[in-house]
């Protein structure tokens, strides 16, 4: 089942005050980026973050779930959506944990 696109929006907008906040589709999903990193997940309109250290200890009583079959486990965030300001610190804390993005390759032109 595809995530809703209000779903998406409704957590864009509770993490606004974590940076510049972003939303892609994919395949029917969402990847969530904060300043161009992918943080999380948002599938069958359950928003699953990337595990990291500092957003376990963060978080203390973590519920991982894999976001789709094959998928390594991530947060699997559900009743703190709704508390603008912890959903907002855990996005902080996880995206500076996780590695800066690898710089794309240019396109090769082909005849």
């Amino acid at each position: 089942m595809a995530s809703d696109q209000k779903f998406v929006d409704f957590i864009v907008d509770q993490i606004q005050g974590a940076g510049t906040i972003s939303s892609k589709k994919m395949f029917g999903e969402y990847g969530l980026y904060a300043d161009q990193k992918i943080f999380a997940l948002v599938c069958d309109n359950k928003l699953f973050i990337k595990a990291t250290e500092a957003g376990k200890q963060f978080i203390r009583s973590v519920v991982e779930a894999s976001p789709y079959p094959g998928a390594k486990p991530s947060f699997l965030i559900e009743e703190q959506i709704e508390d603008r300001e912890w959903i907002s610190e855990l996005v902080r804390i996880t995206a500076a944990a996780l590695p800066e993005p690898k710089p794309k390759k240019p396109r090769s032109k082909k005849n």
